[in-house]
């Protein structure tokens, strides 16, 4: 009788996901997680409420999957996937299929060279002509997998793949029948391979539409780039994991990155569309609908990482279809989804100028009217740390980190890099958000019931000038001769990424967790709800904390890039902190209700689904930075679930 009802309540649980709306549109169950963000919306909602404010204390690991146990390193970005009865998730050059309530492997498929994408795998439900598939990157690849078999499907491109002709490291975005990617390109040499997504033919892997990321002549945007700037101009690209789409008007919306060069824009002077922009395509044909761009002329790295979050909210008694956009910028615009216009205003703002030479930037830029800045936009001398913040070792470190740069000057949200001549003193910008956000690629988190909006940000500056590279300077992704007159530098030698931070070791003179703290006052991370109905901020509390500090200081919050899930029992799950926990937070409030500490980051989005065993579950991948101590194996898919 036992298997007879745990029977019958999987098929409640799962069978009506095995039903398609259309072609090429798999109905998910309330118990799976089918792609990335949970939905084509990007919610990343789950109506599971098994796991509630009222019980999630008591969560236990139930199963754990150590991908070097296989001869495989970790995926540390994976977001696995659970349909049916099979989790698929990649693990360095493997992809494997498990089974979701023991950890037990299916089958594993690995890759004659390269690795897959360590962000994970789409799934596209088939059709009477070709079984489900499992599609990935790896390089430049596009690989299906037959899903039940874990074996290489011939009827996909050439024998299961297909040469993009670019590299794309996100998940691919499944609509019915097009299979869309972006494009990873480099940031520092300005030419180079374009930033352009494309869309395939899911069941025969043919191309059937490219969009231009740079405008081309005669095209929408074109006239935003001075003279021939926009010839073979790389970097305006969607590097983030996946598109959202609207399944009702069969809009995507993607969401692009800065030109290249990141910090230099002289040779391409104007509004660099589609630099930095949310565009809307009809999905089946890449036709171009509608743009709105965040920041122009981007010399900042402000890219949109993550695809915005589909959600409707109510306005005077009125249902409106809206989008919330955000990303390193670390502010959040609310649109109209149909038209691309702000629901509570946008204003552009005057801001300062460049003195680097050559360099003309944007004079406004688009500040939301509501909600206010989800992260720190500006700073102040009285900003920096001092010893009753943390210790009296890391605010003196911050201090002398000042004195080195030449003192900071900011002006607010955009601030320029200043201008340093060789010879001259050093003069040293600092900018909030830094190159990594305010909201990096772990995006946004939406409960479609309330309205309400979750983001994980992080406060932490970067700090430099630009200046002459020196003879035999190297792009530091591509390692490659740098090209540009001139390109971001610091205190600590030429290179973008100087973070506004100082290194901070424990008693036996090892770095502590995270390794370095930031260095101006806490919160360095938070997670923070907005009510996207009235545009306001409905809470935002500190998430992580240091443990080297004493009791009183220790809630600091901490830096990280991934994002939240949210589900139907009240509860936002976060892991992301660089102090390697995972966390569950009462989505109404913002009270941590769990924590849990791993032995490595959790630099990753995590996800919830049920078993056949009728059990909720809860996992994340836990393969980033170390603890102190951790084991040389402990990097692993964690899954927790209630006793």
């Amino acid at each position: 009788m036992t298997r007879l009802i745990q029977a019958f309540l999987f098929c409640a649980l799962f069978c009506s996901g095995q039903s398609k709306t259309s072609p090429g549109i798999y109905k998910p169950s309330p118990a799976e997680w089918p792609s990335y963000n949970r939905d084509l919306a990007g919610t990343r909602y789950s109506p599971l409420t098994q796991i509630n404010t009222s019980n999630v204390s008591q969560l236990q690991l139930a199963w754990s999957y150590k991908p070097s146990e296989s001869g495989a390193r970790p995926s540390p970005e994976v977001t696995p996937l659970v349909i049916g009865r099979r989790m698929y998730l990649t693990a360095g050059n493997r992809v494997l299929a498990l089974e979701p309530t023991t950890g037990k492997e299916i089958w594993t498929y690995q890759l004659s060279s390269g690795t897959a994408s360590q962000r994970g795998v789409a799934y596209w439900p088939g059709d009477r002509q070709n079984p489900p598939r499992i599609v990935f990157t790896a390089g430049r690849r596009l690989i299906a997998l037959n899903a039940n078999t874990g074996k290489l499907d011939p009827g996909f491109g050439k024998e299961g793949e297909v040469d993009m002709g670019v590299a794309y490291n996100g998940i691919p975005t499944i609509f019915k029948n097009a299979v869309m990617v972006g494009a990873a390109t480099g940031e520092y040499i300005p030419l180079g391979p374009p930033g352009d997504s494309r869309g395939y033919d899911a069941r025969t892997g043919a191309k059937i539409w490219e969009f231009h990321s740079v405008p081309r002549p005669g095209e929408l945007g074109h006239d935003t780039w001075e003279g021939d700037s926009w010839k073979d101009r790389s970097g305006t690209n969607m590097w983030g994991f996946q598109m959202t789409v609207d399944e009702e008007r069969g809009l995507a919306y993607m969401a692009f990155g800065a030109p290249t060069s990141t910090y230099y824009g002289a040779d391409r002077k104007g509004d660099n569309l589609f630099g930095n922009a949310l565009v809307a395509i009809d999905a089946a044909t890449g036709k171009y609908k509608w743009h709105f761009q965040a920041v122009h002329h981007d010399v900042w790295d402000f890219d949109l990482p993550p695809a915005p979050t589909l959600i409707d909210i109510v306005r005077d008694g009125k249902k409106i279809p809206a989008l919330a956009l955000t990303g390193k910028i670390g502010l959040l615009f609310i649109l109209n989804r149909e038209t691309g216009k702000p629901i509570f205003g946008v204003e552009e703002r005057p801001v300062h100028q460049s003195d680097v030479p050559g360099e003309q930037l944007a004079a406004t830029q688009p500040f939301p009217l509501k909600p206010p800045p989800l992260a720190k936009v500006s700073y102040s001398q009285q900003d920096i740390v001092t010893e009753a913040d943390t210790t009296p070792e890391h605010a003196k470190a911050c201090r002398e980190l000042v004195e080195r740069s030449g003192g900071l000057y900011n002006v607010g949200p955009y601030t320029p890099w200043l201008y340093h001549a060789e010879g001259a003193p050093p003069r040293s910008s600092i900018v909030f958000p830094g190159a990594t956000g305010g909201t990096n690629w772990g995006g946004t988190a939406a409960d479609p019931k309330t309205g309400i909006v979750y983001a994980f940000v992080q406060n932490d500056g970067s700090i430099g000038w630009m200046a002459k590279p020196p003879a035999g300077f190297l792009d530091p992704l591509l390692k490659e001769p740098y090209t540009n007159p001139f390109e971001r530098g610091s205190e600590a030698g030429p290179g973008p990424y100087q973070r506004f931070d100082a290194r901070v070791t424990g008693p036996d003179g090892k770095p502590v967790i995270g390794g370095r703290w930031p260095c101006q006052k806490p919160p360095w991370g938070e997670l923070v709800a907005v009510n996207a109905n009235t545009g306001d901020i409905a809470w935002r509390v500190p998430a992580g904390i240091t443990d080297e500090l004493p009791e009183g200081k220790k809630n600091t919050g901490r830096t990280g890039m991934a994002g939240p899930i949210v589900t139907a029992g009240s509860l936002v799950f976060l892991g992301a902190t660089n102090d390697n926990r995972f966390r569950a937070f009462d989505s109404r409030t913002g009270r941590e209700l769990w924590s849990v500490q791993l032995e490595y980051e959790a630099h990753a989005i995590p996800m919830t689904y049920q078993g056949e065993n009728g059990k909720q579950y809860v996992a994340i991948m836990s393969a980033g930075a170390p603890s102190p101590g951790a084991g040389k194996n402990g990097q692993a898919l964690l899954v927790y679930a209630l006793p």
